[in-house]
């Protein structure tokens, strides 16, 4: 190839990288696939600038991906999940926090999968739903048409509501909820929720459904286990088991994922499939040591973590792909979240939505997909990890929470933060700042004041019992719990 022909190729690429999307967005129909996993920082790949991550095909992805650089989620697990569910405030679903019945959505929400079935789109979920056990709640209840899904938020977690026989080989070999039929099923969990949702996208390419895929991966969520495969390169260098498995359990993502894309290849399915890849909250990691000796956790220089009001806590990656339409490696610098995909998911399906509904916070991300300097208001987001003990609500208003606009960030209603200049948030400007601060604050306890009356699982007893277990003890009464897998790709 010439010089001159290879700068002309070069040249194409960058042209085509940046432009703006030609073509209408709104109604045109993509097949969406939602990768979310649980409990993945934003350093947590090597494209993120992990130093001992090993991540090649996220960050192929990466470079040839639309990135949201500044994507906000809630502080944790279940917040984000209703909030991607019903395009508001998780507060505002009744959801403040991961346990005590305060997981589960306010069942008048018209969720997205419902939005996307109105449209004609065919739904599934495959992993982690965290939104509520009991039979109203349950996902197959709330517009999913396939569904495959451990109990309570993580599994193995008993005490909270799984499946008591998942404590004994926790991962592996797991008995999950299959539509209304609870099975026993085979293998590495994040590898089996990859293969039931590729088997199960394969069906809806054959006969031309467009559809909605949720790959909700509990994964890399403690308990820190993953193959020995996975493991093993990390052991040999030296690192304490619990690195080896939560980072093996990353690697073997990064692998699923690869799975995914080649799969979608394949199948030709790339040209019509919006592929987004995205976390749930911040990084949860215990301390990391090699050779005995500690080694500082990587976090692509944010503060803190899951759990926390700080950048670190609520700030994810966000890649999106979708062949030939989508620019490759371009970043769009707006500041956007999770309740940003209700009306944007809802606008590429062509969803007519109900005029009785709930009120969505979100915004359409479909300027920014179509050009990645289109103006974007700057906007206020408000977090608020909740977990307060039953009774003490008002005593946490201004505990644990944040707001934030495209500049500042105000923690716990007194430290203020400029992201744009320190990122990290290692200098509190609030005394040079008052004006600001004072801004938030009222903006803040305006907020605050909205969301109470929504609050519909404040107060509530701790539940007795476990509604999957004790749908598993009535079926093995009285049918047994037959073995499940998905069909072979």
């Amino acid at each position: 190839m010439s010089r001159l022909l290879c700068i002309s190729v070069a040249l194409l690429t960058l042209l085509s990288a940046g432009r703006a999307v030609a073509d209408p967005l709104e109604g045109s129909r993509p097949n969406i696939i939602l990768v979310m996993t649980d409990d993945q920082g934003m350093g947590d790949l090597a494209c993120m600038g992990n130093p001992i991550l090993k991540t090649p095909n996220l960050d192929r992805f990466y470079e040839r991906s639309t990135r949201f650089t500044d994507f906000q989620v809630s502080p944790t697990c279940a917040p984000t999940r209703s909030a991607l569910m019903s395009g508001r405030a998780p507060f505002k679903n009744g959801v403040t926090h991961t346990i005590q019945q305060r997981e589960r959505m306010a069942l008048d929400t018209f969720t997205l999968p419902q939005a996307l079935k109105s449209a004609g789109y065919a739904t599934g979920l495959f992993g982690k739903w965290h939104l509520g056990d009991e039979d109203e709640y349950l996902p197959g209840n709330r517009g999913f048409d396939e569904v495959l899904m451990h109990g309570a938020g993580g599994i193995g977690q008993t005490g909270l509501g799984d499946f008591m026989v998942n404590k004994e080989n926790c991962y592996f070999d797991n008995v999950l909820l299959h539509n209304d039929t609870v099975v026993q099923t085979k293998g590495f969990c994040t590898d089996l929720f990859f293969q039931a949702g590729l088997a199960w996208i394969k069906k809806q390419e054959e006969v031309g459904t467009p559809y909605f895929a949720y790959l909700a991966l509990n994964a890399p969520h403690g308990p820190f286990i993953a193959p020995d495969a996975y493991k093993k390169r990390f052991l040999d260098e030296g690192y304490n088991v619990d690195t080896a498995a939560r980072y093996g359990m990353v690697e073997n993502i990064d692998d699923n994922f690869g799975l995914l894309w080649e799969k979608l290849n394949e199948w030709g399915a790339l040209e019509n499939t919006l592929l987004i890849f995205m976390t749930d909250n911040g990084m949860s990691m215990r301390a990391i040591k090699k050779n005995g000796k500690p080694v500082q956790k990587y976090n692509a220089g944010l503060r803190a973590g899951k759990n926390s009001p700080y950048e670190g806590g609520t700030h994810v990656p966000a890649f999106w792909y979708w062949k030939g339409v989508l620019g490759e490696g371009v970043d769009v610098d707006a500041l956007t979240a999770h309740i940003d995909i209700y009306k944007t998911f809802s606008e590429l399906a062509g969803v007519n939505l109900p005029t009785e509904m709930q009120s969505l916070d979100g915004r359409s991300l479909l300027p920014l997909l179509k050009n990645p300097n289109a103006d974007w208001d700057d906007r206020e987001l408000f977090f608020h990890c909740g977990r307060w003990s039953t009774g003490q609500r008002d005593a946490y208003k201004f505990r644990n929470c944040a707001v934030r606009t495209k500049q500042w960030r105000l923690v716990n209603n007194k430290e203020l933060y400029n992201i744009l200049t320190d990122p990290g948030e290692t200098t509190d400007v609030s005394g040079s700042h008052p004006e600001v601060v004072e801004r938030l604050r009222k903006s803040y306890a305006e907020w605050w004041s909205s969301v109470l009356p929504l609050m519909v699982n404040e107060g509530l007893p701790q539940a007795k019992k476990k509604p999957l277990v004790d749908r598993y003890n009535e079926q093995l009464k009285n049918q047994g719990i037959p073995e499940w897998g998905p069909d072979t790709l």
